[in-house]
């Protein structure tokens, strides 16, 4: 059995095990282990052709479709690293990813180019844009060369560059949601080692289908196929526009695995569930925040006999935790212990260990945590940083420095080592003298299941420090009752914990580019809503 250490041998392991198999399904097309090998290695040797240097990157702006798979994965075969951007993001948001990464290759559709073409002149490291289809009208460009992806994937075979797993393999750019994205360095080791890790606890195999729900380019939705293709499963690609495509292709593909955030399960939670989905979904698995306890309820009374897996990361370390099934009912709040092959620390600010059920900062170690922010020695810096000497795993006769990364994240750990989200640093409330993370604002909301989604967060106030407020839509479409909520928060919270202002709004609430509710962008646009009323 061929060993897989770099990304692209995934795909060609299982192809080796079982060459028909099917692989990747976007829309009515299907490829094989075998054919979906052929296209990578095809498109590896096209980028040779047009004088893909080592490590050097290829920017990937397109939706979810058979082409992105095969171009970040032939990138990788090929030497250099896939720079995917999520498809929702407008010209200057990926002219500055695409400058920052110093992206030499552009994979995108004749239809994206022409929003494109202004900012890609001031691309100057950019050579080439390769094109999935025929332009439909000219669009000029300026030291660009266009080529069609078919005339790529027939370029005569070659060998890619001699890379090792410990070689760059992917920038990865978070939401931006604090200023500029950053670009989250990747290497073959943490994606493969991650692969393998997430597959183990979640049980995949050759006979599963995943639902490729969530962006590529955000962590969690591109381990859906590097999960998918160790274990030589399907992949569906869906590109949805409601909710409810989501279940529908659940049901037409025969969906026994999905991975979503908890803004798209709260929505999920609200529709009704054929009960034949059950039936087939062997799990569903959260990420990218905590999963409210009224969504979880809903979800299990929907799917009786699928397995819930309540999971936390961060970009810049693939992932960290996960709560076993069996263990949901004992403590649904938790987010479990860290994966295989990873260890997660609670630490003081001096990096010693916390006691139990002291709270303090998640710092992950292993194989799985990123080589820093690319270009961004400061970032770099604050985030990844050398284990302390008092750190568990450290020995006094350790001369070189372990690097860790700091998640910024608040948890506490209890007695039997299970670990528990509080909340992040840079998002804690301080009003009336306590800390008051938004996530337990928002659990007790949705608690009273009076509202369809919120979002809490603090504002200036010359009393209090800061005081809550809560933004919130009504639940399945109707007007949010703003007294009623009022009353079961004074009944269910703390008086310092009852939110100041209780804003409604129409729903949904907007996403930033992972699809998480943009905490951010409702609390600014609050902000500037009371000053232009003063």
């Amino acid at each position: 059995m061929r060993t897989t250490t770099l990304l692209h041998e995934l795909i060609t392991a299982s192809a080796e095990r079982d060459p028909a198999s099917a692989a990747l399904t976007a829309g009515t097309a299907t490829l094989s282990y075998q054919d979906l090998d052929a296209q990578v290695a095809g498109f590896a040797a096209g980028l040779i052709e047009l004088g893909l240097d080592r490590a050097e990157r290829v920017g990937i702006f397109l939706d979810k479709r058979i082409e992105t798979v095969v171009a970040s994965f032939g990138t990788a075969r090929a030497g250099g690293a896939f720079v995917p951007v999520n498809p929702i993001l407008k010209g200057e948001q990926i002219g500055h990813i695409l400058r920052d990464c110093n992206a030499r290759v552009l994979v995108t559709s004749p239809e994206r180019l022409p929003m494109l073409a202004e900012t890609l002149d001031h691309c100057h490291d950019l050579r080439q844009v390769i094109l999935t289809g025929p332009l439909t009208r000219p669009v000029e460009l300026q030291s660009v060369s266009l080529h069609q992806w078919s005339d790529v994937l027939a370029s005569a075979p070659r060998n890619g560059h001699r890379i090792i797993d410990n070689d760059l393999l992917s920038i990865l750019y978070t939401s931006g949601s604090t200023g500029r994205p950053k670009g989250v360095v990747l290497s073959h080791r943490n994606m493969v080692v991650g692969a393998k890790s997430v597959a183990s606890y979640l049980g995949n195999r050759p006979d599963d289908t995943l639902l490729a729900a969530l962006p590529l380019s955000f962590d969690a939705g591109f381990s859906q196929l590097t999960t998918a293709f160790h274990s030589g499963a399907r992949v569906v690609l869906l590109n949805y526009l409601l909710p409810q495509d989501v279940l529908k292709a659940m049901v037409k593909e025969k969906v026994t695995g999905l991975t979503a955030v908890p803004p798209l399960y709260i929505q999920l939670a609200q529709l009704k569930w054929p009960e034949t989905v059950t039936d087939h979904l062997r799990y569903f698995a959260n990420t990218g925040g905590r999963m409210p306890l009224e969504t979880l309820k809903a979800l299990r009374a929907h799917l009786p006999r699928t397995q819930p897996f309540l999971m936390y990361g961060l970009t810049e370390a693939f992932r960290a935790t996960y709560l076993p099934p069996d263990q949901v009912d004992i403590r649904p709040d938790s987010i479990g212990k860290a994966i295989p092959n990873a260890e997660v620390l609670v630490l003081r600010e001096d990096g010693t260990e916390c006691a139990p059920n002291e709270p303090g900062e998640l710092v992950q170690r292993g194989a799985h945590v990123a080589m820093g922010y690319w270009n961004d020695p400061d970032k770099t810096a604050e985030r990844f940083k050398p284990l302390p000497a008092t750190a568990p795993g450290r020995q006094a006769g350790f001369v070189l420095p372990e690097i860790a990364v700091f998640s910024g994240d608040t948890v506490r750990r209890d007695e039997e080592g299970y670990l528990y989200f509080i909340g992040r640093r840079d998002e804690m409330m301080k009003t009336s003298g306590y800390r008051v993370s938004p996530t337990e604002v928002e659990e007790i909301l949705y608690s009273t299941q009076l509202v369809g989604e919120c979002v809490a967060f603090g504002v200036p106030h010359p009393a209090l420090g800061q005081a809550i407020c809560v933004i919130a839509t009504g639940k399945d479409g109707a007007a949010l009752d703003g007294a009623a909520l009022l009353a079961e928060c004074k009944q269910r919270m703390p008086a310092y914990m009852v939110p100041a202002v209780i804003a409604p709004r129409d729903g949904p609430l907007p996403r930033n580019p992972n699809g998480k509710i943009d905490r951010k962008t409702l609390s600014a646009e609050y902000q500037d809503q009371q000053k232009v009323q003063q």
